[in-house]
């Protein structure tokens, strides 16, 4: 199945938020000492994910009309 450039990027950026945070979360089980900058990144690739979400969203809504 063809995907668009922008849904592979999405997929992307998913998959590659879901790896940080597993690691992110096993490091502190373990009590390994993690870096400063894994949670922004986190909630960086989270906020773009919200913002394609949105934009399909509004997108799709838009061409109904």
């Amino acid at each position: 199945m063809k995907q668009d450039p922008t849904r592979q990027l999405s997929i992307l950026a998913c998959v590659t938020g879901l790896l940080l945070a597993a690691v992110w979360f096993l490091a502190l089980a373990n009590g390994a000492d993690t870096p400063d900058w894994m949670p922004m990144m986190i909630a960086a690739i989270g906020g773009f994910e919200l913002f394609l979400f949105g934009q399909s969203f509004w997108f799709k809504r838009a061409g109904e009309r």
